[in-house]
């Protein structure tokens, strides 16, 4: 059943009529940006990119979360997994993330470092049970799209009494940082595909901005073809009509108020703070922090860590990838020096980096 009903959004004559009344409505050149791992991975995958009318180019931005987490908390990761008595929890793409001396969790495993991949923070909370000689530290990555989880799963720590487990978040915030890249006057963005995931906690109202203080029009999508077809298109609407708001199509799954349940446990356990993006840099209120009430769980206090000193990669070119300022390719690393199996910055480790997706379908 689930898949007669995926096939309707990737029927090629819709697909088709779509492309043509979108070529239609171009009466100048249209750049839009995707901040969505996941939309990233199905533009390129689909093939859109090969059909898009002469007139709309496509960027990416900050969307992947790996991709953005700062230089900063990569190597603060890689101290942590090294500390004695430290079981590491993280999600798999993080594995191979390197550091600009070429360190990565992966190595820092083979230097005996406990890592552990796992695919739930629940499954931290096990480990944690498990082993309560060791000090059990999750690896919070991701926007407000994973945060509940964590947030639940540190409630559910204190209710048990568990005082070996920690975080070490690097979670993100996606409205900040879109503010931030419309007030840079070298991002030139003429409409944005919103993401879909995050949307289903946060809702449509935090974007407002887009359209009420920078005129740009909006529009959260799905990751069919025809979810993200249709989305160009009301996205050319509001231009022709000079008319910019937040559009929502993908209805079936997003509305204006969000998740509030999620909303709640987030703002129970999490606070907005300064936050470190890659190549970003510090945007205000774009970070969930632990909030004092659950300060018991940071993974930096507990350590009596700060976030240390580091730097890019050499020549990676990932911070301006992500700000839509340089496609994959204009990097000179690029399926060379740079690949999936020997990656030199983010974009080319995780699934929904753009520098991977380019490889394997540009």
């Amino acid at each position: 059943m689930r898949q007669d009903i995926l096939s309707r959004f990737r029927d090629p004559d819709l697909c088709r009529g779509l492309i043509e009344r979108i070529a239609s409505r171009l009466s100048r050149p249209f750049r839009f940006m995707e901040v969505c791992g996941t939309h990233t991975v199905a533009i390129f995958q689909s093939g859109l990119r090969s059909i898009f009318p002469q007139g709309l180019e496509h960027v990416t931005g900050p969307g992947c979360p790996v991709c953005v987490t700062h230089a900063r908390e990569v190597a603060a990761c890689i101290d942590l997994a090294l500390e004695p008595r430290v079981i590491l929890a993280t999600f798999g793409d993080m594995l191979r993330v390197p550091d600009a001396r070429g360190r990565s969790l992966k190595t820092a495993k083979a230097q005996g470092a406990d890592v552990r991949v796992c695919y739930a923070p629940l499954e931290a909370l096990d480990m944690a049970r498990r082993n309560p000689e060791r000090e059990v530290v999750f690896l919070g990555i991701g926007f407000e799209t994973t945060a509940p989880a964590v947030a639940a799963t540190l409630k559910q720590a204190r209710s048990s009494g568990l005082g070996n487990l920690s975080l070490l978040s690097c979670h993100k915030r996606v409205p900040p940082a879109l503010h931030h890249l419309l007030r840079d006057a070298r991002v030139e963005i003429d409409g944005f595909l919103l993401p879909g995931h995050v949307s289903t906690v946060i809702g449509a109202r935090p974007y407002g901005f887009l359209a009420e203080e920078f005129g740009t029009p909006a529009v959260i999508a799905g990751f069919e073809p025809l979810d993200i077809l249709q989305s160009l298109d009301l996205l050319l609407e509001q231009r022709a009509c000079s008319e910019p708001r937040v559009a929502i199509q993908y209805a079936r799954a997003v509305s204006e108020e969000g998740n509030r349940k999620a909303q709640h446990v987030l703002e129970e356990v999490f606070e907005a703070q300064d936050g470190l993006w890659r190549g970003l840099g510090l945007i205000p209120e774009s970070a969930l922090a632990l909030n004092p009430s659950f300060a018991e769980f940071d993974a930096l206090r507990r350590f009596a860590m700060e976030w240390p000193e580091a730097e890019e990669p050499s020549g990676c070119r990932c911070g301006r990838v992500l700000q839509g300022l340089e496609r994959p390719r204009d990097c000179a690393l690029f399926g060379s020096a740079c690949t999936p199996s020997s990656p030199v910055g983010p974009c080319m480790v995780s699934s929904e980096g753009s520098c991977a997706a380019a490889f394997h379908y540009g």
